[in-house]
């Protein structure tokens, strides 16, 4: 019986440290220059880790010290957090799949549409009062500066293979016909009407275009390929959780059995 115990707080202990990339996956998604000017999935990944390692260890006393009831709460209150745990992976997953680049023509970039995105990911960034602190902090950044250095001439740039933001971001959209001085300073767009985006770039080093809407689907085609790299992280970490899961309840329904065994045969007897 002690042996089941302690086995039980060792698979919480496995859950305690199965938190841990969960928590990190959070953490990892609050840093960098990108994921710092736009917070989604930091908050919710990183509380349900600690929720997780909280719940383990309240597994891990019940279990090592025999506390019956600490483990039965910890059994359900984990199975609770497993839940969330996978409709949060499917959430992420589910928004992050669509949204893709499209090419250019004498372009090794891509750019971006801001309508091949979820809806979901749309409304985060369509509203004003929210996009004006981002696009605040988008351009305190060096992300668009820095381009200005390694790309001096128009050929390197256009062979250049920019990141999601910095297509569509630090320069105007191909089709307005803009034409090449660096990649921060272009001048006489010859359509101008191609696209609204055309008519928000300036030369502004804080403006650029900071408020096209391809600056928006810039922002969140770099997000998506970070959220679902932590995707697959939360999803290691959830398979970990499921098999310490079911072995404790397995461990825990055997103690169950062999208990009421030995009642019903001390009945036999009387």
């Amino acid at each position: 019986m002690p042996l089941g115990h302690h086995v039980i707080g060792c698979m919480n202990f496995i859950s305690v440290l199965l938190s841990i990339p969960v928590i990190s996956a959070g953490i990892w998604l609050s840093m960098g220059a990108v994921n710092s000017c736009f917070k989604l999935f930091q908050w919710p990944i990183i509380i349900l880790g600690i929720l997780i390692l909280l719940v383990g260890l309240a597994g891990l006393i019940g279990g090592f010290w025999r506390i019956t009831w600490l483990l039965v709460v910890s059994l359900i209150a984990m199975f609770a957090l497993i839940v969330l745990l996978s409709v949060l992976i499917g959430f992420i997953y589910m928004v992050s799949m669509k949204g893709s680049g499209h090419p250019e023509p004498s372009r090794a970039y891509l750019e971006y549409s801001l309508q091949d995105f979820s809806s979901f990911l749309r409304q985060r960034v369509q509203k004003s009062y929210k996009w004006d602190r981002i696009r605040t902090c988008l351009s305190a950044t060096s992300i668009c500066p820095k381009l200005n250095q390694t790309f001096p001439i128009a050929l390197d740039f256009f062979n250049a293979h920019l990141s999601p933001i910095q297509s569509g971001c630090c320069k105007p959209p191909t089709q307005c016909g803009f034409q090449f001085v660096s990649p921060t300073n272009w001048i006489g767009a010859v359509n101008v009407s191609a696209d609204t985006d055309c008519q928000q770039w300036s030369n502004v080093p804080d403006t650029l275009c900071y408020s096209c809407d391809s600056c928006k689907a810039g922002l969140l085609a770099n997000l998506k390929v970070d959220w679902l790299k932590a995707d697959i992280c939360l999803l290691l970490a959830f398979i970990g959780l499921i098999i310490a899961y079911l072995t404790s309840c397995c461990l825990r329904n055997g103690k169950t059995e062999s208990i009421l065994a030995r009642y019903k045969q001390g009945d036999s007897y009387t």
